[in-house]
C-alpha cells in the first residue's frame, strides 16, 4: 500500500511540474512573439520562478497524490464518474462551488502572508519577481505552497464533483495563475472592462498587487476585496 501512495505522489508530481511548465511555457512564448523583449534581461529571475515552481509541484503533487490514491483504490473521496449521480443542473455548480473556495481561502490567507512577519517567513520569495512572468505563477516558498496545496484535496473529501468538472478547476487554477503573472493583459478589453470582468480578476487587477503590496489579493473574483475594502482597481501599466 505505501508503494502504491509513493508512486502515486511521484506520478502527480511529475503531472503537476509538466502542467506547468506547458503552461508557463506556452504563455511566455504568446508574450515574446506579442510584446517582444517585455522580459529581456530577465533571465535569472525566470530561473529561480522555475527552480522554485519545480520545488512547489512536489508540495502539490503528494497530497494530490494521495488523494487520487484514495479515490481510485478506496473510493474515499467525493469525485464520482457517473454523469447521473447528481442531478445535470449540479455539474458546473459544483466547479463554481470549489473555485469560490478556493478564493475565499486564498484571500484570507494571501492577506495573512502581508503582516511583516508572515510575508518574510513565506511570501518574498513569490514577490521577489519583479516584474512577475509567466513562470512566477507557482514561484513560491515551500509554506507558502503548502497553503495551496491542500485546499482541492480537502474540497475532494467534502464536496461531490464530476472528474471532468474537477479537471475544469484544474484548468481554470493553471491558465489564471499564470495569465495574471504576465504583467500585461491577455483578455480583450471589452472583457475586462466590462461588467463580468469588474467582478473578475485578470493580469490588470493582480499586477496592481505586485506594485502595490498592500491591495488585490484575491485569485479568481473581485468579491472580498471589494467586500474588504482592498480592490484598488486595475494596473496601467498592464
Amino acid at each position: 500500500m505505501l508503494t502504491a501512495i509513493i508512486l502515486s505522489a511521484l506520478a502527480m508530481t511529475a503531472i503537476v511540474a509538466l502542467r506547468y511548465l506547458a503552461a508557463s511555457g506556452f504563455f511566455a512564448l504568446i508574450t515574446g512573439r506579442v510584446r517582444p523583449g517585455y522580459h529581456a534581461k530577465l533571465g535569472a529571475q525566470i530561473r529561480r520562478e522555475i527552480g522554485w515552481s519545480l520545488a512547489s509541484a512536489a508540495i502539490y503533487g503528494i497530497p494530490a497524490g494521495v488523494v487520487a490514491w484514495g479515490w481510485q483504490e478506496r473510493g474515499w473521496t467525493q469525485i464520482y464518474r457517473q454523469w447521473d449521480a447528481y442531478p445535470l443542473w449540479y455539474l458546473p455548480l459544483a466547479p463554481l462551488l470549489y473555485l469560490l473556495a478556493h478564493d475565499t481561502w486564498f484571500y484570507w490567507t494571501h492577506r495573512l502572508m502581508h503582516r511583516p512577519a508572515w510575508f518574510r517567513a513565506m511570501h518574498a520569495v513569490h514577490h521577489a519577481s519583479r516584474p512577475p512572468t509567466a513562470w512566477a505563477a507557482m514561484s513560491f516558498h515551500p509554506w507558502e505552497a503548502l497553503t495551496g496545496a491542500i485546499v482541492i484535496p480537502a474540497l475532494v473529501f467534502l464536496v461531490p464533483i464530476h472528474v471532468a468538472m474537477l479537471g475544469l478547476v484544474l484548468l481554470v487554477m493553471t491558465v489564471m495563475g499564470v495569465t495574471n503573472h504576465m504583467g500585461w493583459e491577455i483578455f480583450p478589453r471589452r472583457l475586462v472592462h466590462s461588467g463580468l470582468g469588474g467582478w473578475l480578476i485578470t493580469a490588470s487587477h493582480h499586477q496592481r498587487h505586485h506594485e502595490e503590496y498592500q491591495c488585490n489579493y484575491g485569485l479568481y473574483f473581485r468579491f472580498w476585496d471589494r467586500a474588504c475594502g482592498t480592490d484598488r482597481g486595475l494596473s496601467a501599466s498592464a
